[in-house]
């Protein structure tokens, strides 16, 4: 279960939302297992935790106090869909700013593993201190490369290229690890929003039938309630958007620096050994 497997996610969200919605909505035994039909009408108790009375306050002045009111107003299922959004939100956040730190560190290691590539003049030199330069996708492109140089020889020049190219695609899997999620949050975060905002639409229209008073003033404050979920989907949302193209703007650069590596690797063993290696 989610809970079970993101305590760190259990905890920021019950800090957030417990004292908004109360510590009513789950029941204690579904922390740590399956939830049944029983334990979906009160989801959101599992994240309450120790960091409450610290957040409530943080949260109050953050987004203004009547908005802090209206989510406290809202209804069952909008604070289910808020808190299925703000798990969507740190999970994005968390993939955003590992991906991020990983990126540019690979990308730091690999100029100096480059500028130390073209100044050697062996490529047992290269290897020797290639380990310096590990978060460098290009480290892992020329060991491969390296070691089936070594078991090849100077015979089969092109199967050099072929555990290159092999590498290259393994680091790029590496490096897109988990950014599905950010398309998923991206693509799928308003539309959850969107569902709580219509039911609760639905809801006001239905409270509004049954009091008798079709006027503004009495819709006015369920509609509000209701939009609360369309902002947080949106809030959701964008930073996964944006930084899901980022990332993958960034994915395409690695790619194309380990196809030109392969190729420098390649002038190398030519120029070192005289061998042709037929690569064009």
């Amino acid at each position: 279960m989610i809970i079970s497997q993101f305590p760190l996610l259990a905890s920021i969200a019950g800090g957030v939302f417990a004292p908004i919605f109360g510590s009513g909505i789950l029941g204690p035994g579904v922390v740590g297992s399956a939830v049944t039909p029983s334990a979906a009408p009160v989801l959101v108790s599992a994240f309450v935790s120790a960091f409450a009375p610290a957040a409530a306050p943080l949260l109050a002045s953050f987004v203004g106090g009547e908005i802090f009111n209206l989510i406290k107003q809202t209804g069952a299922v909008a604070q289910v869909v808020l808190v299925i959004l703000l798990i969507f939100s740190i999970m994005s956040w968390s993939v955003i700013l590992t991906k991020w730190s990983s990126i540019k560190r690979a990308r730091a290691q690999s100029g100096r593993f480059l500028r130390a590539f073209r100044k050697a003049q062996r490529l047992q030199d290269v290897a020797a201190v290639s380990e310096q330069f590990k978060p460098s996708p290009l480290v892992a492109v020329f060991d491969n490369a390296y070691d089936e140089y070594r078991r090849q020889g100077e015979g089969n020049i092109n199967a050099v290229q072929r555990a290159a190219q092999i590498a290259s695609s393994e680091e790029l899997t590496r490096l897109e690890r988990r950014l599905p999620m950010l398309a998923t949050t991206g693509a799928v975060a308003p539309f959850i929003g969107l569902f709580g905002t219509v039911w609760g639409i639905i809801d006001a229209f239905n409270g509004l039938g049954d009091a008798g008073a079709a006027t503004l003033r009495a819709v006015a404050p369920g509609i509000s309630e209701a939009l609360i979920t369309t902002a947080f989907g949106l809030f959701a949302a964008i930073p996964a958007v944006i930084f899901y193209n980022q990332f993958t703007h960034s994915m395409r650069e690695f790619g194309a620096r380990m196809d030109d590596f392969t190729m420098e690797i390649m002038n190398f063993i030519e120029r070192t050994t005289g061998v042709t290696t037929g690569v064009r």
